[in-house]
């Protein structure tokens, strides 16, 4: 895909963001994964121009049991913006979805930095690397109908980014480091709608667990000469512990968090 394609292509997807519409998947053969990861680029810099403001990283595929679902088969990344990423203030919260298209729920684990990491650390030294966590919910957007698209055209488009719902953080100086390791692999989030469990994931299905994705997107970012590492202050989602599901008005959907200490979450929409 040529330079003024790439271009137009980032302005397509903007626009239709705006206009809340569906659009076309690209031509595959034109549209590899670095010329998507450009497009996210140039996608970046008009937003940031218009005035957001980036608060971090999402990554997206990381748990391989939605991978045949969705036919792709490793981890995308996209930005956060202020404008997408909600500290709530309560764990009850309410959201609209006048601005998405077709919007899916996944419950997710969130880290702040307090340092920038480093490649090739160890878990632990990662770890050292956080000032908080804590759990939350991606709405995740497809400009693509039905949810048929290649991996390259999710990148494109935000790495379907819609929002975050950030629940209360807790800080690592309050947390045995040994433990939360162990608890990140192995704890559970029962997801509900509207009081009926739909599904049940643990901290294993991230990449073997949430700070595990975390590193793989560390080093999958610092290997791309024309992406921004991750710099101290970002926040970095580290993906679904569950399947995604369809939202619609007027449903509830909430947590249940065992092994972890976070706090659960019920969101209702309108």
């Amino acid at each position: 895909m040529t330079d003024p394609a790439q271009e137009n292509r980032a302005r397509e997807i903007l626009n239709a963001r705006r206009d809340r519409r569906q659009i076309a998947c690209a031509n595959p053969e034109e549209l590899t994964m670095e010329a998507a990861y450009r497009i996210s680029r140039r996608i970046r810099d008009m937003r940031t121009d218009a005035g957001e403001r980036i608060i971090g990283r999402k990554i997206g595929f990381t748990n391989p049991t939605i991978w045949d679902e969705y036919n792709v088969h490793a981890p995308i990344w996209g930005y956060m913006y202020d404008t997408t990423f909600n500290e709530l203030h309560s764990t009850h919260s309410r959201l609209s979805l006048a601005p998405f298209c077709e919007p899916r729920i996944e419950p997710e684990i969130a880290f702040g930095f307090a340092r920038a990491p480093t490649v090739g650390e160890s878990e632990e030294d990662l770890l050292a690397s956080i000032d908080w966590f804590a759990h939350g919910f991606e709405i995740v957007d497809s400009l693509f109908k039905d949810w048929k698209f290649e991996a390259a055209d999710t990148v494109a488009a935000f790495g379907l980014h819609g929002a975050y719902l950030c629940g209360p953080r807790r800080h690592l100086k309050d947390e045995d480091p040994t433990r939360l390791l162990t608890a990140l692999q192995t704890f559970q989030i029962e997801l509900a709608r509207d009081g009926e469990t739909i599904d049940i994931g643990q901290g294993a299905n991230v990449l073997g667990s949430p700070l595990k994705a975390l590193r793989h997107a560390i080093e999958v970012i610092a290997a791309d000469p024309d992406a921004d590492p991750i710099a101290a202050g970002e926040v970095v989602t580290t993906g679904t512990v569950t399947r995604a599901f369809p939202v619609n008005q007027g449903e509830t959907w909430s947590t249940n968090v065992t092994g972890l200490p976070v706090d659960d979450l019920k969101v209702v929409f309108v």
